[in-house]
C-alpha cells in the first residue's frame, strides 16, 4: 500500500520527548493532527531534564547560591553562604526542579492531545515503530505518516577507560555525585566540561582542565574566552591546554586516586576525573536499517534544510544531528520539521541564534566574531561596557564583567553581541532582536534604558565604540522624523 493512501495511527510520531521531540508534537497538535511521543524512560523531557541542561544548570544555581560566589565582590573570597555544602545540598534543589519540569513537559503534551508511549521505540520499516516496555513487557506497533527521530545523545565514552560513574565520570554521572570531591581533573574543555569544572570551582574544589586544543572554545570570541581562562585560574583552576591524555589508570581500593599521564610527560593526580569529550547520537539500538537509514560514527543523521533525512517523511532534531546542539534550537527545529512535514510555511534565522554558556561566569554570544570578520575581510569596529562602569553592576557585586558590540565600519549595523558576566544569557537578546532587524548601533546611543540596570552597557559599549570613528558625530543613515 503506498503512503499516499496508507491509514496510519498516526500523523506524526515523535521518538524522544526532549525538547526537539517535545515542540514538534505539540506543532503537530496544534494543526489538529493525530500525534504520539514514545519514550524510552518512566519520566518525559528527555536527556534535557533528567541529566543535562536542567539539572545541570540548576547544580550551578545551587553551588553560586550556597558558596556565595556572587557576593565575595563584597565580604571577600573567604565568603560562603553556607559553611560546608555537600552534594545532598544541590541534589535538594535539583530534584524539585527536574520533578517540576517533568510535570509541565507531561502537562504540556497531554494537554495539546498528544498520546504518550513509554518504552524504548525502534523502526520495523519506514513507516512503522515498535514499542517495547521494560524487560519486552507490553509490546506495541504503531504506525505513521511521517516520523521525527529526536533521542538525543549520550556522553562519549573513550575505548578501554574504566568508567565506573564514581571515579571516572561522564557527564552523565556528574550530576549524580554522592559527595564533592577534594580535587578533580576534568579531560575535555569543552562547553559541558567547562560548565561542570566551574560549578566544581565555585565550591572550593581544585579542577583541573586538560584539553587537547590551544585554547577554549575556539568559536567563541577569543576576547571573552581569554576572560573566563582569566577567571578560572582565579578560582585556582589549572588549566593544561594543547595537552593530549596518554593514559588513564585508578589506583587500587576504595579510595584510589585516578592518575593521568599527558603526552607531554606531565602527571596529574585527582580523587575523581570527568571525562568530557562529546556527545554521541543516541541511534544504536532505533533499528535505523529497517528505516533506510545510517548515522555516522558519531550516531548522527545528516538532514536537509527542513530537517528530513535520507527518507523524506523521517525527520531528525536536536543533538542527535550535531551542531549546534542547544535545546533552544533543538525546540526550533522539532517546529519547523513539523511545519515542513504538513506543508506549513514557517520562519526562522539560524544565524542569530544565540548560545548561551553557564560557565562560572556565565557567557553569551551572537552574531559574528572578531575572528569571523577578520578572516573575511570585513571592515568593523567594536564598542565595549565593563560592567564596573555600570551601575548595577556595582550593586550586584559583578565587578568583572564585559559587553562587547560588532558593528560595520561604514553602514554601522549590528554584527555581534558577545558577553561574559552575571545575566549574560538574558541580556544577549537585546543584541539578538536588534540584530534580527538589521539594525544598527546607533539604536543603543537613542535608547533610554531602566536605570539602574545591565542592560545599560548597549548604550555605553555603543557610545565607546562611536567614539572609536573619526565621523561619529554624523549618522550613517538620517533617523527618522519623529512625530508628536
Amino acid at each position: 500500500m503506498s503512503g499516499e493512501t496508507r491509514d496510519y495511527d498516526y500523523d506524526l510520531i515523535a521518538i524522544g520527548s526532549g525538547p526537539g521531540g517535545q515542540r514538534a508534537a505539540i506543532q503537530a497538535a496544534k494543526l489538529g493532527k493525530r500525534v504520539a511521543v514514545v519514550e524510552r524512560t518512566s519520566g518525559v523531557g528527555g536527556v534535557c531534564v533528567r541529566t543535562g541542561t536542567i539539572p545541570s544548570k540548576t547544580l550551578r544555581e545551587a553551588a553560586m547560591a550556597l558558596s556565595g560566589y556572587r557576593d565575595r565582590g563584597f565580604y571577600g573570597a573567604s565568603y560562603t553562604a553556607k559553611q560546608h555544602v555537600g552534594m545532598e545540598d544541590l541534589h535538594f534543589r535539583a530534584d524539585q526542579v527536574v520533578r517540576n519540569e517533568t510535570d509541565v513537559v507531561r502537562h504540556q503534551l497531554l494537554r495539546n492531545d498528544v498520546d504518550l508511549h513509554s518504552g524504548h521505540g525502534s523502526f520495523l520499516d519506514p513507516h512503522t515503530i515498535v514499542v517495547e516496555g521494560e524487560g519486552g513487557h507490553g509490546r506495541r506497533t504503531l504506525t505513521a505518516r511521517n516520523v521525527v527521530i529526536a533521542t538525543g545523545t549520550t556522553a562519549t565514552r573513550g575505548g578501554g577507560i574504566a568508567f565506573d560513574g564514581r571515579r571516572i565520570l561522564t557527564s552523565d554521572d556528574a550530576v549524580t555525585l554522592d559527595r564533592l570531591p577534594r580535587t578533580l581533573a576534568v579531560i575535555g574543555a569543552g562547553v559541558i566540561g567547562l560548565e561542570y569544572a566551574g560549578m566544581f570551582a565555585a565550591l572550593g574544589v581544585r579542577v583541573t582542565i586538560i584539553d587537547r586544543r590551544p585554547r577554549l572554545l575556539p568559536d567563541i570570541d577569543a576576547e571573552i574566552m581569554d576572560a573566563l581562562a582569566f577567571h578560572m585560574r582565579r578560582s585556582r583552576v589549572t588549566l593544561w591546554l594543547g595537552e593530549e591524555v596518554r593514559d588513564l589508570a585508578v589506583d587500587e581500593g576504595d579510595d584510589g586516586k585516578v592518575r593521568i599521564e599527558l603526552a607531554s610527560g606531565k602527571h596529574i593526580v585527582a580523587e575523581k576525573a570527568l571525562y568530557s569529550i562529546g556527545r554521541t547520537g543516541a541511534t544504536a539500538r532505533l533499528g535505523l536499517a529497517a528505516a533506510g537509514l545510517t548515522a555516522d560514527a558519531r550516531g548522527r543523521l545528516a538532514v536537509d534544510g527542513h530537517y528530513r533525512t535520507a527518507v523524506p517523511h523521517i525527520y531528525a532534531v536536536g543533538d542527535v544531528i550535531g551542531h549546534p546542539s542547544l535545546a533552544s534550537t533543538s525546540m526550533e527545529q522539532g517546529r519547523l520539521a513539523a511545519c515542513h512535514a504538513f506543508g506549513i510555511a514557517a520562519r526562522s534565522v539560524p544565524a542569530l541564534v544565540p548560545c548561551a554558556i553557564y560557565t562560572i561566569p556565565e557567557i553569551s554570544t551572537v552574531g559574528r566574531t572578531e575572528e569571523d570578520l577578520t578572516r573575511d575581510g570585513v571592515p568593523y569596529e567594536v564598542g565595549k561596557a565593563q560592567y564596573n562602569e555600570i551601575a548595577r553592576g556595582q550593586i550586584i557585586g559583578d565587578r568583572t564583567g564585559l559587553l562587547k558590540l560588532i558593528f560595520h565600519w561604514e553602514t554601522r549595523e549590528l554584527l555581534g553581541v558577545h558577553i561574559i558576566g552575571e545575566g549574560a544569557s538574558e541580556l544577549i537578546h537585546i543584541g539578538q532582536a536588534v540584530m534580527t532587524y538589521r539594525g544598527g548601533v546607533d539604536h543603543f546611543v537613542d535608547a533610554v534604558f531602566n536605570y539602574p540596570t545591565l542592560a545599560e552597557c548597549y548604550k555605553t559599549a555603543a557610545l565607546d565604540g562611536l567614539n572609536r570613528l573619526e565621523s561619529w558625530q554624523t549618522p550613517a543613515v538620517a533617523p527618522p522624523a519623529m512625530t508628536a
